[in-house]
């Protein structure tokens, strides 16, 4: 799949043994060493490469997103029927996501112009992620702001979705993404509506509203809170 979710810690903090809640048609559960022993965690985000990011009809950018990080924390949840979840959130402060320009987005194969810049300001990233069976739900809020050069800047586009490791499917554009296996690999995928804005041509050139998709590659780490 190219670059991928990891999910690393020490060999030395390891969690409670705990018996995943199997069914005989759920895939084979991630090592239940995935995460230290404490039940308040450090956690580490990373964008990586090989993602795509695509609007309305027009065909997928193919966006090189290494380079972005985060941090946050991670609880693991008590309640007797999410043993195996841990819920995250990540500090908006911290996260930093690279912008789609000519270093770093293709688009029917040829850089994007270098004078267009597509900055990505989130605003909301905390979800779950079940320790055993490896699905990831991280709800996704940010602006997107469209800029060409010094002599225009649109509105932002408000995006919300959730990234998920499951399939999310829209009425125009879906996606499929893969859960962590034993190895820490898996993709976050998550189809948005984007609303019209204050903006005629931006409103006529993406046929707003309409909906976006994002495949996402990550590494998040865990670490024990001290």
């Amino acid at each position: 799949m190219g670059d991928s979710c990891v999910l690393l810690v020490s060999p030395n903090a390891l969690p409670p043994l705990l018996p995943p809640l199997s069914h005989p048609n759920e895939p084979e559960s991630i090592s239940s060493a995935t995460l230290p022993k404490s039940d308040v965690y450090t956690v580490n985000f990373e964008t990586l490469g090989g993602c795509k990011l695509g609007i309305s009809r027009y065909p997928d950018f193919e966006y090189n997103a290494r380079g972005g990080t985060g941090s946050g924390t991670g609880t693991k949840t008590r309640d007797s029927s999410e043993l195996n979840t841990v819920s995250v959130s990540f500090d908006v402060k911290t996260l930093y996501i690279p912008p789609l320009t000519s270093e770093t987005t293709t688009f029917l194969g040829l850089p994007l112009p270098p004078f267009l810049k597509i900055d990505i300001v989130p605003e909301l990233f905390q979800g779950t992620i079940d320790q055993y069976s490896g699905k990831v739900d991280l709800e996704f809020m940010a602006k997107f702001w469209f800029s060409v050069g010094t002599i225009y800047r649109a509105p932002p586009l408000l995006v919300r979705t959730v990234l998920t490791s499951e399939e999310s499917i829209g009425t125009i554009r879906s996606g499929q993404g893969e859960r962590l296996d034993k190895e820490g690999k898996c993709r976050l995928v998550g189809v948005a509506t984007v609303d019209p804005i204050n903006d005629i041509f931006m409103n006529t050139f993406l046929g707003l509203p309409t909906e976006c998709l994002a495949k996402l590659s990550a590494a998040i780490t865990f670490s024990s809170s001290s």
